[in-house]
């Protein structure tokens, strides 16, 4: 699916995508020589306001909508503190299948981030996916989850992840070690958030290996031993649990974007 970063291969496989190159807002070099840099629009299915009433995904529906509205203001001060434009990102909840700019997908999809629309859609039956399939419960494991995708808005706006397909286009055969850099960028920047929540008053510690345990739930290692009971390096294309909650955890300790070059490393 061009532009929206949903790769099957090394992806979570049997129970869907969870789908996750400006390096330092501050300036700097980078080994893949990519650019530095750094609308509350929230929508349900049919472009309608969340449901109320009886619906039984009512408050998650809420509380994606607060988490997305959150982590969007928190990148647009970002922004402007750096002087850069910002466009707003769009949120998109839907259930069984959904047409977007990035093509046309099902709810096997999971959550993903199309960069041609700007749009952050939502499945919200991945919800129950990560409790019961992936062992990764508590609303601040959803909430990582829409982090995460709103990261990967970041770098659409940075111009990162147009870098990133130019760089593959050029080096097919480094398509995969660019995902997983690109990946585990975006587990930072939704790190970084966490930092901003937890300044906020609106975060305890306790909440944060909710976020931990979501980022394992979906290493590359760990999604491939669950689904064929062996692991391919090779076909890596998100990170090993590993690596996405160490990134993770490196914008949530100190919320600096600039923190999260996961480009220069020759390891990440």
């Amino acid at each position: 699916m061009p532009g929206g970063r949903v790769a099957l291969p090394g992806g979570v496989g049997l129970v869907g995508v969870l789908v996750f190159i400006a390096f330092q807002l501050l300036g700097g070099g980078a080994a893949y020589s990519v650019p530095s840099g750094f609308d509350d629009g929230t929508t349900a299915p049919g472009g309608a306001g969340i449901t109320a009433g009886a619906d039984p995904d009512k408050n998650l529906k809420d509380f994606s909508a607060n988490v997305f509205t959150n982590a969007q203001r928190t990148w647009e001060t970002t922004f402007a503190d750096q002087g850069k434009p910002y466009r707003h990102a769009k949120l998109y909840l839907y259930t069984r299948a959904i047409d977007t700019g990035c093509g046309s997908a099902s709810s096997a999809v999971g959550p993903f981030y199309c960069s041609a629309d700007g749009h952050v859609y939502l499945d919200l039956s991945f919800y129950r996916d990560m409790q019961q399939q992936l062992g990764a419960d508590g609303d601040f494991a959803w909430a990582y989850v829409i982090a995460h995708e709103m990261g990967h808005h970041v770098q659409r706006e940075l111009g990162t992840s147009d870098e990133v397909r130019r760089l593959e286009r050029g080096s097919p055969d480094q398509r995969n070690a660019l995902s997983v850099r690109l990946e585990l960028q975006a587990d930072c920047y939704a790190g970084v958030w966490a930092h901003h929540v937890f300044q906020a008053g609106d975060l305890d510690e306790t909440d944060i290996p909710e976020a931990i345990r979501a980022a394992e739930a979906v290493g590359d290692d760990r999604l491939q031993t669950r689904a064929r009971g062996s692991v391919d390096p090779d076909s890596f294309t998100h990170g090993t649990s590993a690596q996405r909650a160490r990134w993770f955890d490196t914008g949530r300790s100190g919320g600096e974007p600039a923190a999260c070059d996961t480009f220069s490393p020759e390891d990440v």
